[in-house]
């Protein structure tokens, strides 16, 4: 157990997840409502080729037995098994709850959480791939209001490609940006977003989604 906990405090101070939600109850305890929560997704980058989507499946469902107990909900989750990455949309009032909960649940720590903001979700049509597609812009260099504006070209461009963008999410403080959408390929993502704004994503997950 204490090495856990060492393990959870490394973490906390050496990969970024020090922008806590302010609280007036110890962290990791369930969410009182005066707290508020927000949203968060939470990296995972396991090795590529050595993940499965039903892996995945098996260890949210310990996250969703646990949640509870650190006031966290779960809300999707997207898996690109190739590359080894597992990207989780969260609500909580801090990351140290999610850590704990991941941590309790299947030992699973995250390599990277991102409190975000989100857009409008349209409806998933059809059997079409899903993508995650995420644009490292830099710290400063991105508001919410800039990415609603881009995104409303998207929306206005993605028919031309048959892309259907689904929501996007925004984290300010680190200029990240993750757009999800359904297309017949990542050249019809990437064409679309060039065509509407011209900001070209830095990497294209071909996911599946979990909830």
């Amino acid at each position: 157990m204490k090495i856990l906990f060492a393990t959870i405090t490394a973490l906390i101070f050496n990969t970024g997840f020090g922008d806590l939600s302010a609280q007036t109850g110890k962290p990791g305890q369930p969410a009182k409502a005066a707290e508020a929560k927000r949203l968060y997704i939470d990296v995972h980058q396991l090795e590529p080729g050595k993940i499965k989507y039903e892996d995945v499946a098996k260890a949210h469902k310990k996250d969703l037995a646990t949640q509870s107990k650190y006031g966290v909900n779960f809300i999707n989750y997207w898996v690109d098994e190739n590359k080894g990455a597992v990207y989780c949309l969260s609500s909580a009032s801090d990351t140290v709850s999610i850590i704990k909960t991941h941590a309790e649940a299947h030992g699973l720590l995250p390599t990277h959480i991102y409190p975000v903001t989100d857009g409008e979700a349209a409806a998933l049509k059809n059997e079409k791939n899903l993508f995650l597609d995420i644009h490292y812009l830099g710290a400063g260099k991105v508001t919410a209001k800039d990415v609603a504006d881009a995104h409303k070209k998207d929306l206005a461009t993605q028919s031309i490609y048959g892309v259907n963008f689904i929501n996007y999410w925004v984290n300010e403080k680190e200029g990240v940006v993750m757009c999800l959408s359904q297309a017949k390929d990542s050249t019809a993502v990437i064409q679309t977003h060039k065509n509407a704004h011209g900001l070209l994503p830095d990497v294209v997950l071909k996911v599946k989604q979990g909830e």
